[in-house]
């Protein structure tokens, strides 16, 4: 009987648990099993999620990395084309009829979807007498695993981040082993091109494979992971994980994570530092598990259905001059820059540069979560949902609708010497440390760089207005 590996979001052979599965039941079986992988290419369902280049571009190097590692332990991995979800059925099924497949393995995944997706399959498969089973992956705690005492799913990070923490106290979850091979080691296939629409991508941001992923965990937690509290929100330091790719795609797992930092926690240090980066565990664990409560989210609806009631005005220019890096204002332009140059952003200047869209500017925030993802390495549906929704004041324990960040502060504070800015904004450059952060003050703009194209305080007052006018 041959087991069949089906990989999405998890791409790796290290704490896999429908890989493990797979090999299990091969290694207790009498006779003789086969164990097969496949991995499908939808490029037009990523156009339609707004995949960028750059997540493409490192799906497919990791997936081909994946099927090396794969060839090592005798598996083979397929790679399929099946342009949407929906022709996922049918590809899947002709694959299981090409190869004998009898039982097929996969991780679950939590936006909409995907989960028709995957009902289809196992309906279809129910109708062949395939068995179709799934496991539990994307989460630390598994989804419908961290209620209330009502049983109800929490919207509120800070009682849920209690509950995760006692769970993870309660449980200890573990990793799931690599499987041993499965015979000779065999010649890998791969994807020799990348899908039409995703060529043209900035260079990539991190290594490729799970050992530079794991090497790139251990030398954070040994040698950042102490000062993370003190360093996340400053963006001229190399003071966050860049890990966020790995996690994104899969190659690395939220357990994974947890565990390596109780691990490097119960050495010693700050513990402060590795008490906060746990905490960011449990932020991807709670959109997550949003995402999976509330589906809406995934389908571009308010978490808070009374905010769907608010007027956004017309994108217009000023949402050409957001998503381009000339806003005229300093942070918000060298934040968007970094963005469209490199794939990524760091996380602060996610939040300034959301709320700088949705509460400055008052433009609709799925028109900015579109954007992220369009450019974003690691644009992750629950992750970038639930930030630009908590920036929108419009998703779970959003920030309330009159806290707006004003981005000049967050620049002094956080950039004070003005070094981000003068490396992604270097018309900038020559400016002191004091006019940086807004040389519209005392008329010190450069030639070629635009004066704020709106007010900071009165586009402020207008934002928390529209939003206290649908309280009343």
């Amino acid at each position: 009987m041959t087991q069949l590996v089906w990989f999405r979001n998890d791409l790796r052979i290290a704490d896999n648990p429908a890989l493990t599965a797979a090999c299990k039941e091969s290694d207790q079986s009498g006779s003789r099993v086969q164990v097969r992988a496949c991995f499908i290419l939808t490029p037009a369902q990523w156009q339609e999620h707004d995949w960028s280049p750059a997540r493409v571009q490192f799906v497919v190097a990791h997936a081909n990395a994946l099927a090396e590692e794969l060839a090592e332990l005798g598996i083979p991995l397929s790679f399929i084309v099946a342009e949407h979800f929906s022709d996922s059925v049918t590809a899947l099924e002709n694959h299981c009829r090409k190869h004998g497949i009898r039982q097929l393995h996969f991780n679950e995944e939590y936006g909409i979807n995907e989960r028709k997706r995957d009902k289809a399959v196992k309906h279809r498969f129910d109708e062949l007498d395939i068995k179709a089973r799934k496991y539990h992956d994307q989460t630390v705690a598994p989804v419908g695993e961290i209620l209330t005492g009502q049983g109800e799913p929490y919207s509120v990070f800070t009682p849920f981040s209690r509950r995760w923490r006692n769970w993870i106290d309660e449980t200890q979850p573990a990793l799931y082993p690599i499987p041993q091979a499965q015979g000779e080691a065999i010649e890998p296939e791969r994807i020799t091109s990348i899908p039409e629409g995703f060529e043209d991508a900035p260079p990539a941001l991190v290594e490729t494979g799970e050992d530079a992923a794991h090497s790139q965990l251990e030398r954070f937690l040994s040698e950042q992971g102490g000062a993370y509290k003190e360093q996340r929100d400053f963006p001229a330091l190399d003071g966050t994980s860049q890990l966020s790719p790995y996690l994104a795609n899969g190659v690395l797992s939220g357990r994974q994570c947890l565990i390596a930092a109780r691990q490097a926690q119960s050495m010693g240090g700050n513990q402060e530092g590795f008490l906060t980066w746990i905490n960011e565990i449990a932020w991807r664990d709670f959109y997550i598990h949003t995402l999976y409560h509330c589906p809406r989210v995934s389908m571009h609806r308010a978490f808070k259905p009374e905010t769907e009631a608010l007027q956004w005005n017309d994108p217009g220019e000023h949402f050409e001059a957001w998503k381009t890096g000339n806003t005229g204002i300093p942070l918000v332009d060298a934040a968007m820059r970094q963005l469209n140059q490199t794939g990524w952003m760091h996380n602060r200047l996610r939040m300034v540069t959301a709320m700088f869209l949705t509460k400055n500017l008052f433009i609709d925030w799925r028109l900015g979560e579109a954007y992220f993802m369009s450019k974003l390495v690691d644009g992750f549906l629950a992750s970038n949902n639930g930030g630009w929704q908590w920036s929108a004041s419009t998703g779970t324990d959003a920030a309330p609708y009159f806290r707006v960040f004003n981005p000049v502060t967050q620049s002094e504070r956080f950039d004070p010497k003005g070094e981000f800015i003068r490396k992604w904004v270097p018309e900038l450059a020559k400016l002191d440390n004091k006019h940086i952060h807004d040389p519209s003050i005392g008329g010190v703009i450069p030639g070629g760089y635009p004066r704020p194209i709106v007010d900071l305080k009165e586009s402020r007052k207008e934002a928390i207005a529209r939003f206290k006018a649908l309280k009343e």
